[in-house]
């Protein structure tokens, strides 16, 4: 993902596998297959039975856990966008660990809080001295701005305004610019700190010179306290006669809340919520997660984080049973969004038939969600929409490259070194088609992997129209020049196509470079 979605990811959200004492299965070595990793570091027994090999009589406990963590977050700060955040919900076991790899990865001035998530309402009886009831959610800023003045700009989008907040607005004299709240006039700084702003103001109706104290001074300059005066920002009471006077703050100016660092359960949900909402989907295999988190909590992060009606990107690369993809689909229906989320989820094993994997799960879920909206949809009025919001999603699984590389440490013998140059003729992997091809070189052009691609037919021939003509990929086995001309006829800014299909014709390979510089297109490439 990195060429493809560098610096293009507007919100992460994870809830890393919690360290327990339990496994945790996340090989770094991709070539490799799951089984493979958990033979080699020894945590299967001779049958095949996975075990747990994490314990807290383990010296490297917390170590292990922070050596598979530090990489990934590493990676996601080079896909966050320059007003990117991160949401990482995390127990008391690591807080601290992921905190202090946080604040090294992200720099520890971009921490922007550690919420204190409510996750459960009731009390569990059966623990020795505290039941735990919360969680907590690290929220870390890839930059956060400094404006020219040196203080410190939002990056998180504030919360809607509640009608509890709003009745604390009136307009007892019935200011053309609706209702208001009295604010406080003074500041926390004394006379000594801020001398500038301890200074005598006029009381209009009893003519009276009013100092503040010399703790607490005004909260504007004279010139600034001169401007609230003549737009009528002063409020000395109802009956104009208050010693210490208000500032008149309009409703219509605050805007939205800025959000607290306390998460209730009956506000953003609870881990009774989610295993019932869980269930509610998957009634079959929902005891697979022990501790799933509810979709009200990630759209909390997702009304901070992402913009409404935006088509940005969230990324949640611990997927597990797909809460993420959940809570952006219905973020979307709610407010006729584009958001869009990536899912990557290992295929953990489960034992089961009709789930083998965790990955199984989470494609499921994405999809059963999807249909419960469409079923809802369903015999709805039209009301003017001109567009169906698109739920579609595509799904892609890691494997090695389509094109099988040169091994440099073959051994330096005859019969080696010829079959190495047979894999190099024909170097595409067997029983890979032209779609896996396809995406491949998508992501190493740069492009991402919900990119338009329109299939064209040219001269009889298959070709890859990606991004609205910008890239054209052809992957026939028979170019011929004829094709040639009218890909170079489109015009597009680069090309691509199979290096086999020029089946050793250095001739046509040259035609194909002139022709393309004739029409301008200067990126040309063979695989």
């Amino acid at each position: 993902m990195q060429k493809s979605y560098l610096g293009k990811v507007k919100m992460i959200y994870i809830d890393p596998p919690y360290n327990t004492g339990n496994d945790f299965i996340y090989p770094d070595n991709f070539s490799e297959s799951l089984q493979t990793y958990l033979e080699y570091t020894g945590q299967v027994d001779e049958a095949g039975t996975k075990f747990g090999t994490n314990p807290e009589s383990d010296g490297r406990f917390h170590s292990k856990w922070i050596n598979m963590m530090y990489p990934r977050l590493y990676l996601a700060r080079n896909l966050l966008r320059d007003d990117g955040v991160i949401f990482m919900t995390i127990d008391d076991h690591e807080v601290d660990n992921l905190r202090k790899i946080s604040s090294e990865v992200f720099g520890e001035e971009n921490l922007l809080a550690s919420v204190c998530w409510q996750k459960k309402y009731a009390p569990a009886n059966d623990k020795a001295d505290f039941s735990t009831s919360h969680d907590y959610v690290l929220v870390y800023a890839k930059v956060r701005p400094i404006s020219k003045e040196g203080r410190v700009q939002s990056v998180l989008s504030k919360e809607e305004r509640t009608e509890d907040m709003d009745r604390a607005y009136a307009n007892p004299d019935n200011d053309s610019r609706g209702s208001w709240k009295p604010g406080d006039y003074t500041c926390n700084k004394s006379a000594e700190e801020r001398p500038n702003l301890y200074y005598a103001i006029t009381q209009p109706n009893t003519g009276e010179e009013i100092f503040p104290k010399k703790t607490r001074v005004w909260a504007y300059g004279k010139e600034y306290h001169e401007q609230n005066v003549k737009d009528h920002r002063v409020w000395w009471g109802q009956d104009g006669k208050n010693r210490v006077p208000s500032y008149k703050r309009f409703l219509t100016e605050v805007g939205g809340v800025v959000a607290q660092t306390v998460w209730l359960w009956d506000e953003v949900g609870h881990t009774d919520e989610s295993k019932k909402e869980l269930k509610s989907l998957f009634p079959e295999a929902a005891e697979l997660f022990d501790t799933p988190k509810p979709t009200k909590l990630i759209q909390k992060m997702l009304s901070l984080g992402v913009a409404p009606q935006s088509d940005d990107i969230v990324l949640d690369f611990f997927a597990g049973s797909g809460t993420t993809a959940h809570a952006v689909i219905e973020r979307n229906n709610d407010s006729s969004g584009h958001c869009r989320f990536i899912l990557v989820q290992l295929p953990e094993p489960t034992k089961r038939v009709d789930f083998p994997t965790i990955a199984d799960i989470t494609k499921e879920r994405v999809r059963r969600v999807i249909k419960k909206l469409n079923d809802e949809d369903t015999g709805k009025l039209n009301l003017g929409v001109v567009n169906k919001p698109d739920r579609g999603f595509r799904v892609f699984k890691l494997a090695e490259s389509n094109f099988t590389t040169w091994d440099a440490q073959v051994a330096h013998e005859p019969k080696a070194l010829q079959n190495q140059l047979d894999f190099h003729v024909d170097h595409i992997r067997d029983e890979r088609t032209a779609d896996d091809i396809l995406y491949e070189l998508l992501l190493k052009s740069g492009f991402p992997l919900a990119t338009p691609v329109e299939k064209q037919t040219l001269a009889g021939k298959t070709v890859h129209s990606v991004a609205g003509g910008a890239l054209m990929i052809c992957l026939e086995r028979e170019l011929t020049l004829e094709l040639i001309r009218a890909i170079a006829e489109r015009k597009p800014e680069r090309v691509v196509c199979l290096d086999e299909g020029f089946a050793g014709n250095d001739q046509l390979k040259a035609n194909a470079v002139q022709t393309f510089k004739t029409k301008g297109i200067v990126k040309f490439q063979t695989v």
